[in-house]
């Protein structure tokens, strides 16, 4: 017989591996911006699950509106068949704070769902084949998404993909002439993030919202990491004054719960009834206990007004950190940071030199010389200054 295995080594011969060095930290519990480990060490959350955990971790709404769902029921019917209350409250709410526009929702279950029933739903709607992205841009890892990742190192092995897309480079005005008529959708999000928190530069996002007008093409945003606050704005969209045709959200969506969503005009949405029927399925999407709490949580995010107060956070982190001497330049919107230290090397050594100081923080997937800072945006003052004084001890024992 076997010695029983510990939960560490199960973790690492049960559980599939993405990355040959995960961090391999258990956690036990989570609360506010703090996670705390089985050893029980705590770590200030400087990532929030990869903009997940905007309100924070374990906030009492939204534990409540969980609970609550899961008394009155869990999964009944595949999506779109039963009037389930959870999703219309969230999808009332999100409409009322979206565009006029967009005054239409389809729930899927992640970002990489919604990004690929846009792309359908554009095919559909134009009849058109050709597809348009952009360099480094994530849009999720499923075929469909991965055909419009801007980089090959992580599609290559994956290929035959979709036949179509041509990738633009971000920020460059002479590219978006590749738009034309047969021009089904433009994917794009307004803030490339895992490129390392690249801005639209000034008349960007506008010029490629007129071509796209000019050759009836449609654009989509992904705001699956920009959404729900983290600019400073409920919505990058409405930071930039550029509206998408439609907008893909995921993420902080469903307040620490799985939820992604695709939102558009309803006249869009409609042609999923016909030609074919059933024109996009999915079985969990939507599903009440996660729109109980993202709706909670989206309640908490405009009752504490901590969308208003991003950008005083963020010039304070930005302040207290550009002057070190290891940082090259602090890069980003509102809680969206990348701390460029202009060497791979020194990011992968400053994620380890913040454990041991007691806070965790991440990595970008096509930007591996800076590392990222983007903590629930509940984060407050005295844990700010926490932060500041956490990263720059990391730094200064960096060599």
């Amino acid at each position: 017989m076997k010695n029983k295995q510990t939960i560490r080594e199960q973790f690492f011969s049960l559980l599939g591996q993405t990355s040959p060095s995960p961090l391999g930290i258990e956690i036990q519990k989570a609360e506010g911006v703090f996670l705390l480990s089985s050893t029980g060490k705590r770590y200030l959350d400087l990532i929030s699950g990869v903009s997940v955990s905007h309100v924070g971790h374990a906030r009492p709404e939204v534990i409540k509106a969980i609970e609550d769902q899961a008394r009155n029921h869990l999964h009944l019917m595949v999506y779109g068949e039963l009037i389930q209350q959870p999703q219309v409250h969230l999808a009332s709410l999100l409409t009322e704070h979206l565009p006029a526009s967009l005054n239409s929702i389809y729930f899927v279950n992640s970002g990489s769902e919604a990004n690929e029933a846009a792309l359908k739903l554009a095919k559909r709607v134009t009849g058109r084949h050709k597809v348009v992205c952009f360099q480094d841009a994530y849009h999720g890892s499923t075929h469909g998404a991965l055909s419009v990742m801007g980089n090959e190192t992580f599609r290559s092995a994956f290929r035959p993909l979709l036949p179509g897309v041509t990738a633009l480079h971000f920020n460059h005005t002479k590219d978006l002439n590749l738009i034309d008529r047969h021009t089904a959708c433009v994917i794009v999000e307004p803030i490339q993030a895992e490129a390392g928190v690249r801005l639209p530069e000034s008349g960007f996002l506008e010029a490629l919202r007129e071509r796209c007008d000019r050759t009836g093409t449609l654009l989509i945003f992904d705001e699956i990491q920009t959404g729900f606050g983290r600019t400073g704005r409920l919505f990058a969209m409405q930071k930039y004054g550029v509206i998408p045709d439609m907008v893909t959200l995921a993420k902080a969506l469903g307040g620490g719960m799985p939820l992604g969503a695709l939102a558009c005009n309803k006249q869009l949405m409609d042609a999923w009834k016909s030609a074919p029927v059933l024109g996009h399925i999915t079985t969990f999407g939507g599903h009440p206990v996660s729109c109980a709490a993202g709706a909670a949580a989206f309640r908490v995010l405009l009752k504490e007004g901590w969308t208003e107060e991003v950008s005083d956070k963020a010039n304070f982190l930005k302040e207290a950190l550009i002057p070190h001497p290891a940082v090259k330049e602090v890069r980003g919107e509102g809680l969206l940071l990348a701390v460029e230290l202009g060497d791979a090397k020194k990011v992968q050594a400053i994620i380890h030199l913040l454990l041991e100081e007691g806070a965790m923080a991440d990595w970008f997937l096509y930007c591996d010389t800076a590392f990222r800072i983007a903590p629930p945006l509940c984060i407050s003052k005295e844990e700010l200054a926490l932060t500041v004084k956490i990263v720059l001890a990391a730094l200064d024992k960096l060599k």
